[in-house]
């Protein structure tokens, strides 16, 4: 039998590893899901609930002891993994390219950990892709709550005693998080325009109903690679595309930034000239905030004002403010991953090493830092 130990997360994240619904499936494949009390409570999951679905809710110790898997949303301290099996496999997202020294005290215990950020982008990984999960569920919150910040009706409303105008929502970078981002400003009634430096991303914008912008010159017809990321532009591309978003930004009401590159700090879109010419009230919400932000200005964790009254709001976690969905997602995606490590007539574990899900995630095993992308950064 296979055991699967889930604990509470850190203070500030809300989210939670497993749901009622993944323990269900989970025990049908034979395995013994062991839930510390109290993790999910944040996410609105009982311990009534877990244990309908056939886990034990023990202590934290009690559910790390000899356990074969840990499911976690944020990186585990080495202390909480030596308490499990030798070897025994670690999955979350483990923020690999912000780990330092606690990335190689993690692999220096021997355990085998898979960073769940590096999931494949691939037609078969996409139920495991925790990345656009929990970036949906981002991109319709910042719309939400820069709405709120706003403090403006969005929609054009026709009354008998005139009309309101819509506002203008500019979403700046169209991954998963930026169209979810232009379909709920939509949803609300704003006039949208998007901007990325992928072409393959202006057919997107426009399916939605919302008006491309960018500079397409031949640099913007390479712009991405081919997994599916925006390459780094020349400094010349960023020069006249910046010049283009400096005299679009200025009648904005609604900034969405979610532009990011893995393993580099957020590119700077939007500079303090351009937030100074926008216009008193407008908002930006950076999702970008904790890689840097994708404006000068902004603070991560906070909402500052500028002298000339725009608003700038650097979230933290946007995805776990709504910790039900965001841990129900989660949770699927897990288990969608750990379904190909359980073989399903004998319940126990059964890696298959020469797997792409599973060469694309592995991040250290056997007390090494053994993916490409991060042996240069521990050598």
């Amino acid at each position: 039998m296979v055991t699967i130990a889930v604990t509470s997360e850190p203070a500030d994240e809300p989210r939670v590893a497993v749901s009622p619904d993944t323990v269900k499936k989970f025990t049908a494949l034979g395995a013994l899901v062991r839930i510390e009390q109290g993790a999910g409570l944040r996410s609105r999951f009982s311990d009534d609930a877990y244990r309908a679905a056939g886990a034990e809710v023990v202590g934290k110790a009690e559910a790390l002891a000899g356990a074969d898997i840990l499911l976690r949303v944020r990186r585990p301290s080495a202390e909480d993994i030596r308490a499990l099996k030798p070897g025994a496999i670690v999955a979350g997202m483990i923020d690999p390219y912000g780990g330092g020294g606690e990335l190689t005290a993690l692999a220096e215990t021997g355990a085998t950990v898979f960073s769940m950020e590096f999931m494949p982008r691939t037609t078969r990984a996409q139920s495991m892709d925790v990345l656009s999960s929990q970036a949906n569920l981002a991109g319709y919150k910042a719309v939400v709550d820069g709405a709120a910040i706003f403090g403006q009706a969005l929609p054009m409303m026709m009354t008998p005693a005139g009309t309101v105008p819509a506002a203008k929502a500019f979403i700046m970078g169209v991954g998963v998080a930026g169209l979810q981002a232009i379909a709920t400003a939509r949803r609300l009634g704003a006039q949208v325009t998007a901007t990325d430096v992928r072409p393959a991303t202006k057919e997107q914008v426009q399916s939605l109903g919302a008006k491309f912008i960018a500079v397409e010159d031949d640099e913007f017809k390479q712009a991405q690679t081919a997994a599916g990321y925006a390459k780094p532009m020349s400094a010349e591309y960023q020069a006249k595309q910046a010049e283009l978003v400096a005299n679009h930004i200025k009648t904005q009401d609604l900034v969405i930034t979610t532009a990011l590159i893995p393993g580099r700090p957020a590119p700077k879109l939007i500079s303090r000239a351009m937030i100074e010419s926008m216009k008193p009230g407008s908002v930006i919400v950076d999702l970008a905030a904790e890689r840097g932000g994708n404006t000068e200005l902004t603070e991560a964790g906070r909402t500052i004002e500028t002298p000339n009254g725009v608003k700038i709001f650097g979230p933290l976690n946007l995805a776990g403010t709504i910790a039900v969905n965001a841990s129900s997602l989660y949770a699927r995606n897990l288990l969608a991953f750990l379904e190909t490590m359980i073989d399903k007539k004998e319940k126990t574990l059964a890696v298959n090493w020469d797997d792409e899900l599973v060469k694309g995630t592995l991040v250290a095993k056997g007390g090494q830092i053994v993916h490409p992308n991060l042996a240069t950064k521990t050598a």
